[in-house]
Order: C-alpha cells, then structure tokens, then sequence
C-alpha cells in the first residue's frame, strides 16, 4: 500500500502546536507521526490524502502571527517504507528494563525484556508519547496467568511485552487496520511468542462479555468513548482497563464516560501533555 508523507515547518518551532496539529488530523485518516525540530511529518495512506482537507484544517492557525506554518507532501511507494523507519527509528528503553529495536539495531545493552519491531505503516515502535506511558503502565501490572487485551494493538508491541511477562494465552491483539494486523503478526513471531498471541483484524464488536482481566487500549478519543461500554462489558468482575491516546485535558472527559459505566478510576500519568488511565471494574453485585 502506497503513503503520503506530509511534513509541516513550524516556524519557529513549538512541540505543544505540533502536538494540536496531530490531534486536528488524526480524524482525517493520519496514522503515525515523526516530530523533529522544526518538522512535524503526519503519514496516511494514499487514497485518504486530501490536500484540500490538510489546508482547511491548517487555516484554523491562520490568525496566529507568532508563527508561521508551511507544509509539503511526498509520496512514499510501499517498498521504501522501510528506509523511511529506518533513518529515523532509534532504539529506546522504557522504565530502565524493557529496551524496543529493530533487527538492524546491534550490541545494545540488556534489559530485562527486548521487543524487536519492524512498524512498516503500523503504528507502535514505543517513540510515541501514548506507546510509551501504555508501556510503563503494563510494566507496572501483575499479568502472570491473565487473559489480556490488546485493542487497537497497532505492531502488537503491548501484546508482546504482555505475553513475554506471563500473560496467559492466548492473548488477543485487534486491529481495524489489515496494515497493522499484519504487522503484528510479523513481530509476534520476530519475538518469538506468535503460539502465544492471537492478532484479528476488527474492531470492538469482535470483543466476548467478561472474558478479560486486564484491556489495553491506546486508541484515540472518538474511539474510546464510542467503544467503552464495550471494554467494560468485555472485562470480568476486578478487570483492569488501561487507555491512552489522548490528552491530559481531555482526562475528564474519559472520565464521565468512565463513570457512567460504573468504573473505578485509579490513577493517571501525563507525558508531554499525553495520558494514560488506570481503570478498574467492580465486583458484581450477588445475584447478577
């Protein structure tokens, strides 16, 4: 499948504004995102770009004089994705103890867990700000013996950091995107833990009623707040719901929806404005 890479100068340069620009495109069909001083640079597949659609959801900064923004577009044919990753994907560890490479990366120092991930048009290689916070969140889990979710899995990175803690399999990974699911098929078994891993390509109606103790959703807004009733639904009695993919303003907001499904907040995290959510369901009450 063929992209579209649009990359946007920020004059001069704002990481807060680069990061409203994502939210702004993301409902435009942008799947994954690269900022670096003075680029933000947003890839969707070729047959969503619209430059129109870019330019009208760019003049919302047209009154703001303190910065001036100008943006370009290429086109990336299938086969040269990976020279795109590849030039900018740096290996990375997250809580000291689980280090996310690409096969090219050699003699790193060892950690505890190593996720090998080759993205191709996925998103999830733990750079973003969302992969990272889910990431510490399950580091900080007991999952040994669980069943787990990983809803909107992208490369399968969180499946896979959860199934080589112990997860109980099989642990499913869902994707709306065939890209992703395939993706996440490719690097379960580059960890070697595809026996371990079921990855479907779908959406929340593939979910089955209390059949999970713990869900991780890095999904955006929209998505979460149409899709809650389900996770929750989806979760037993004391299941964790952890999500991110948006926002700390927005924590409030996912919170009301939280609520009205009877969900017990436990905690959150912000990184660089970003979020992620600890949930937990309660016990049914004797006679349910």
């Amino acid at each position: 499948m063929n992209y579209i890479a649009v990359k946007v100068e920020i004059n001069p340069f704002d990481s807060d504004l680069a990061e409203q620009i994502i939210a702004n495109i993301e409902e435009l069909g942008y799947e994954s995102f690269e900022i670096n001083d003075p680029y933000l640079t947003a890839y969707i597949k070729e047959d969503l770009y619209s430059e129109r659609n870019f330019r009208m959801t760019l003049s919302f900064y047209d009154n703001r004089r303190d910065v001036i923004l100008n943006f370009s577009s290429e086109f990336i044919k299938e086969e040269n994705w990976n020279a795109v990753w590849e030039s900018n994907f740096q290996p990375i560890t997250v809580a000291g103890i689980c280090t996310v490479k690409a096969g090219f990366h050699k003699n790193l120092p060892k950690t505890k867990y190593t996720i090998t991930i080759d993205p191709k048009m996925a998103f999830g290689t733990g750079h973003h700000q969302t992969t990272s916070l889910m990431m510490e969140a399950l580091l900080d889990e007991q999952i040994k013996g669980k069943s787990v979710l990983d809803m909107g899995c992208g490369t399968g990175i969180l499946a896979i950091l959860a199934s080589k803690r112990g997860a109980a399999a099989p642990l499913h990974a869902i994707d709306i995107d065939p890209v992703a699911a395939e993706s996440a098929i490719e690097n379960t078994k580059r960890n070697r833990v595809s026996g371990k891993i079921v990855v479907m390509n779908g959406d929340a109606s593939l979910l089955q009623k209390n059949r999970y103790d713990l869900i991780l959703a890095n999904i955006n807004r929209n998505i979460i707040l149409s899709d809650i009733k389900t996770y929750v639904s989806s979760l037993k009695s004391d299941g964790v719901l952890l999500l991110s993919g948006f926002y700390e303003d927005e924590i409030e907001m996912i919170n009301r929806a939280a609520e009205n499904e009877s969900l017990e907040f436990v905690k959150s995290k912000s990184l660089d404005r970003w979020a992620v959510i600890k949930y937990k369901k309660g016990c049914l009450p004797l006679g349910d």
